[in-house]
């Protein structure tokens, strides 16, 4: 996964500017390349197939004794483990469900962490974006959720999921910040002339 370079972070915050010049909304956009980095999958797959296969094949053919049978189970794992690893395998072993249950964690930890729950008028908007796991959220607080209902994020997040499996996820900012925006101009247009968070793309490390 690449992260976004300075000049498609400086391109983001001046989509996030242009919203926030005309609503009261507050916007943090935070990117992380991946939720977790789920060690303990790999290791647990590989103890359970180090404890099944060396069993199952001496099982059926006999051919190992008691040190055999163990100094296998111990080869299996060691060797599994190192498979496992591959960021093109682990990410096979991760449930989908899992994945996405660490993502929306994470993203409702920023935006606690991102003080988006202490914006006056309770304006605050977080994009978030995980890109290992292909995921999107957007989460407001209730100054913008009473008066812009959920389901309007939805096609919003659909299209910009599209664009991170697409890889295209400077242009999908761009886009989601733009759509978010016009709901925002329309529902909850600039009363005032503030700015209380910083515009900038937290990336996350």
């Amino acid at each position: 996964m690449t992260l976004l370079s300075k000049q498609d972070q400086e391109q983001v915050a001046a989509a996030i500017s242009a919203v926030e010049r005309e609503t009261d909304a507050e916007l943090v956009i935070v990117l992380t390349s991946q939720a977790d980095n789920y060690a303990y999958i790999p290791l647990v797959w590989a103890g359970l197939l180090a404890l099944l296969v060396p069993g199952v094949i001496n099982y059926f053919t006999n051919w190992l004794n008691a040190d055999l049978l163990l100094l296998g189970q111990w080869g299996v794992f060691i060797v599994l483990s190192l498979i496992f690893r591959v960021p093109a395998i682990n990410r096979r072993l991760i449930p989908r469900a899992v994945r996405y249950w660490r993502a929306s964690n994470l993203a409702r930890r920023q935006f606690l962490e991102q003080s988006l729950h202490h914006t006056a008028g309770g304006t605050g908007m977080l994009i978030f974006v995980s890109e290992a796991e292909r995921y999107v959220e957007i989460l407001v607080d209730q100054g913008i959720s009473s008066r812009i209902d959920n389901s309007a994020w939805e096609a919003i997040i659909a299209d910009f999921t599209e664009r991170v499996k697409q890889g295209q996820t400077l242009q999908g900012f761009i886009d989601c910040i733009e759509a978010c925006g016009r709901h925002l101009k329309t529902e909850v247009p600039a009363t005032q002339q503030k700015n209380e968070l910083p515009n900038h793309l937290v990336i996350l490390s």
